[in-house]
């Protein structure tokens, strides 16, 4: 018996308290209802549970008791209380190996189960040949099915529940007077379930639109441009019942992940685009043309006590084929031997081409401490997220796994990165934030030169603190050479020193690959409408920036790049909204600065002294208040003190907001001006030479 938690991964995505609440509410119910009927609990996996019976006729008396008990609790709960799930049963011969159950008999009650539907239940013949005459139900069978990865049609049969408000097929035909009316009536059933099977046919599969995914592209040559060396690891299934090891199995998927993105002979998927899909999905084809790829890695993870089982298998999304699987059973110590084994072999299975290097990157282990192996990957799921006290929870995370391991490159390569944003989302001082980045970002390349991710850092920290745009661009350029699919490499390096010295065709480039290899970015999306921006290629930009808040309408900084473009195309009106929306989303007075220059050009008098009398009561340790004041300023025509507060910016050592001053089109009437063209220049020129 398969059971499955109806619309769980849309609820934890709503409300995970209330989503954990219920899983944890749903289990305690099922657990309680399995012994009665002599089930075994082989596992859970994810919202669902797999049981094995002594008998066909118990497993369905379980199945209508804990539907029975379901219906009964959600007459008395709100409607977002309500717990629904749906049950497959099938019988047939299994393997018993280490506590788990494999063969035909499990695949095709998995398969079953997904066809009960909500608060249902679905039974293959063979279970419903054993139990008709002496389970007290009705049964309704269903057109012959095929199943995924089955190879005959099957008979399935659905068991009506005397509870079920709607009237039953059965019932209705007896009660036709003659045979030719029942004979009518068969086949006027017949074809409105000929009919329904047809809609939920197209339902299903139909292309995909979702609030945070672009429309699936369905057509051939979309498929075709899809390089047949590409990758995405969706997320691993944690099998195990302590929920605390959520961040460990998170950990065995982006280590493989990370692995894999060293190898250049790939294309592989970031887990900020992967994270976004269930494991083990039924619309794998639809995914993988999301994501952009021909293969696509599944997983589940289950950890007690020192031992662990990865088991996974790669799959051509595209057609469905099975290219690889393995089980591996380990002691928890060689859970790094585990993923270096799993990249080689995915590497194999697809052809790729590694060179020595690669080879030794993928077998290096990261630490050899388990605690902060898991606080690192803690740390690395707070930092995608960004918003709230998540960097600093970050930042938190990365210290302790330091503190395990003062060895650990990695975790110092994370503590740069957290503390090079910090400064862009708090009111901390920069000064100090960059100190920071940049010791941890030298101890990590002290450790190992040869990390990607520490390279990647330091480009940043050259960028923004040192105002170093040739310094910068050779980090980046190591960090792409070290690890070809970071995709926050390719975005940094593109909408970083590329944009900011006029090199727009590499910098478009680059951001391109980078939406490449982060497909479901809002971040990477929103960052490659800068260099056409900049480029004043303003259509383009615009048509980015509003793929970008598809992705996320909820994203400030995606509104605040599409409400620059629309007041460099002279839509006032349509930029002042876009600002509104930015500073409303953001919370932050320093968006208050270009909705005051706009509403000024719009013959608002007074809106830019108001700013400037907000910006005032700003902490004064606030990233960008030196180049918001020049930028009010310049909207009100003064550009004495416009060109004061850029200087001031540059003392600041502002690179987050003056690296651009070569490019940016608000700028433009300080063009041609003495004091703003060797402002300039001291932004733009090489200031450090390339190490030896």
């Amino acid at each position: 018996m398969f059971t499955d938690m109806v619309g769980y991964s849309a609820l934890a995505q709503r409300d995970d308290e209330l989503a954990l609440e219920l899983l944890e509410e749903h289990r305690l119910l099922l657990r309680e209802i399995f012994p009665r009927f002599h089930g075994t609990e082989i596992k859970t996996i994810g919202d669902g549970f797999l049981v094995e019976f002594h008998s066909a006729l118990e497993a369905a008396q379980c199945t209508v008791e804990i539907q029975r008990a379901l219906s009964k609790r959600n007459d008395d709960v709100p409607l977002e209380r309500r717990v629904e799930i749906r049950i497959g049963v099938h019988i047939g011969d299994v393997v018993h190996r280490n506590g788990d159950v494999y063969g035909d008999g499990v695949n095709i009650a998995s398969r079953i189960e997904r066809l009960a539907g909500a608060g249902g239940i679905c039974v293959s013949m063979d279970v419903e040949r054993q139990i008709r005459n002496t389970l007290e139900a009705r049964f309704e069978k269903l057109a012959p099915t095929e199943l995924k990865n089955i190879s005959m049609p099957m008979d399935l049969f659905r068991i009506i529940l005397p509870w079920e408000k709607r009237a039953p097929i059965a019932a209705q035909s007896e009660t036709a007077s003659t045979p030719a009316s029942r004979k009518f009536l068969a086949t006027s059933v017949a074809l409105f379930f000929l009919l329904m099977i047809g809609v939920g046919w197209w339902w299903s599969d139909r292309p995909r639109r979702t609030p945070t995914s672009p429309a699936a592209t369905t057509d051939s040559s979309a498929v075709a441009e899809i390089p047949a060396k590409s990758i995405a690891v969706l997320p691993f299934e944690n099998l195990s019942r302590d929920p605390d090891n959520a961040f460990f199995t998170e950990g065995v998927q982006d280590e493989i992940l990370t692995r894999l993105a060293k190898v250049a002979d790939l294309k592989v998927i970031a887990r900020t685009s992967t994270r976004k899909f269930k494991s083990a999905p039924e619309n794998l084809p639809d995914i993988a043309k999301q994501l952009g790829v021909a293969n696509i890695l599944e997983g589940s993870v289950q950890k007690a006590g020192d031992q662990v089982r990865v088991n996974v298998q790669l799959i051509n999304a595209l057609t469905s084929a099975h290219i690889w699987a393995e089980i591996y059973d380990r002691k928890l110590t060689d859970i790094f031997a585990v993923e270096s084994d799993i990249a080689k072999a995915i590497a194999e299975a697809l052809q790729a081409k590694l060179t020595g290097s690669e080879k030794a990157m993928i077998a290096a282990p990261p630490t050899s401490d388990m605690t902060a192996y898991e606080l690192y990957h803690k740390g690395r799921s707070l930092w995608e997220k960004r918003s709230g006290d998540n960097l600093p929870k970050a930042i938190a995370s990365y210290e302790q796994a330091i503190a395990r391991d003062p060895e650990y490159a990695l975790a110092y390569a994370g503590l740069a990165n957290s503390y090079v944003l910090l400064p862009l989302y708090f009111s901390v001082p920069q000064r100090d934030a960059m100190a920071k980045a940049r010791e941890a970002a030298l101890k990590a390349l002290q450790i190992d030169p040869n990390l990607a991710e520490g390279h990647n850092a330091l480009g940043k920290i050259l960028n923004f603190d040192d105002l170093d745009l040739a310094g910068a661009a050779r980090e980046f350029q190591r960090a792409i050479e070290l690890q070809p699919n970071n995709a926050t490499a390719h975005q940094w390096y593109g909408n970083g020193p590329l944009d900011s010295l006029g090199r727009f065709d590499q910098a478009i480039a680059e951001t391109k690959r980078a939406v490449e290899l982060d497909p479901l970015s809002p971040i990477i999306n929103t960052d490659r409408a800068y260099p056409l921006y900049y480029a004043r290629r303003y259509d383009e930009a615009m048509a980015q920036s509003k793929k970008a808040i598809e992705l996320d309408p909820a994203f400030f900084y995606s509104r605040q790049i599409l409400g620059m473009v629309l007041q460099a195309k002279g839509d006032l009106a349509g930029a002042i909204a876009e600002f509104e929306k930015a500073r409303h989303l953001s919370g932050d007075p320093l968006h208050l600065s270009l909705l005051a220059v706009a509403k000024t050009k719009m013959g608002d008098k007074n809106i830019a002294q108001q700013a400037l009398a907000e910006l005032d009561k700003v902490n004064r340790d606030r990233q960008g208040l030196a180049y918001d004041r020049a930028i009010l300023y310049l909207g009100i025509g003064n550009k004495e003190e416009a060109l004061r507060w850029l200087e001031q910016s540059y003392a600041d050592r502002d690179g987050a907001n003056l690296s651009w001053i070569n490019v940016e089109p608000m700028l433009d009437p300080l063009r041609g001006e003495p004091r703003f063209e060797a402002l300039v220049q001291k932004v733009i020129a090489p200031k450090s030479e390339p190490k030896p």
